[in-house]
């Protein structure tokens, strides 16, 4: 249902891999976009990997007993379903409204995704069957943990269409990026534009740091003057 999944080509994957999502909001915020960062999404597991891939969304509304059963768990919009049309390579986005007393998916649930090639899962709600979650090695990002399962404060609705997740508005295909810091949001029309000023900041702000460590001040340095700013093109047309 919604959208249908979109690849994402190996050499962006590969550049935002090397880019922390700290930089990836100064550039955003340079282009205008302040609320990219997904509020509550905090790594499961100190030293996960940063991961990049396409939004493949779902999303949850508040609990209605007569929907939010365990019966449900078998039709045809369900978690499990939404699972199953996973790709490979994407990072499941799933709008949990900031619950945090309903676990959103455990332990099987993430082993199937694993097994499928999902790269993450990103949530501002939580987790459930926490250690069994961590075994399956799928990368998580998320609120916490709780036991009660999702049907004990949400309903699932349905996948590949827009979602809010963290205060973010995610669109089906847009970019996600998660590391220590959080997840943050890239829309899919900036990408090649986020990408480029992203590689560059990121080597600007490695020589600003190797300057730093070598005692420089800060005033004129970070950010850079136009002094600073022709010594450092002159540095990077060396190193090129």
């Amino acid at each position: 249902m919604g959208a249908d999944p979109l690849p994402l080509d190996a050499d962006v994957v590969r550049a935002l891999s090397s880019i922390t999502t700290a930089t990836l909001t100064t550039v955003l915020l340079k282009k205008g976009l302040r609320n990219v960062w997904m509020r509550g999404t905090k790594p499961l597991r100190a030293g996960q990997p940063r991961v990049v891939g396409r939004a493949f969304t779902l999303r949850f509304v508040p609990a209605r007993e007569d929907l939010a059963t365990p019966a449900s768990w078998g039709a045809p919009i369900s978690t499990r379903a939404a699972i199953e049309a996973m790709p490979e390579g994407c990072v499941a986005v799933v709008d949990a409204m900031g619950v945090v007393d309903a676990g959103i998916f455990g332990d099987i649930l993430c082993a199937r995704m694993k097994k499928r090639g999902v790269a993450g899962l990103v949530t501002d709600g939580v987790v459930r069957d926490v250690a069994g979650v961590l075994d399956t090695h799928l990368p998580v990002w998320c609120d916490g943990y709780a036991a009660p399962a999702s049907v004990n404060g949400l309903t699932f609705v349905g996948w590949q269409e827009p979602i809010g997740c963290g205060g973010v508005a995610v669109f089906p295909n847009d970019i996600v990026v998660v590391d220590t810091d959080g997840a943050v949001l890239i829309p899919a029309a900036l990408l090649d534009d986020v990408v480029a000023a992203a590689v560059e900041q990121e080597k600007l702000e490695g020589w600003i740091m190797s300057e730093v460590n070598a005692g420089v001040p800060l005033p004129g340095l970070y950010p850079p003057n136009a002094e600073t700013r022709a010594r450092y093109e002159a540095w990077a047309s060396k190193a090129r």
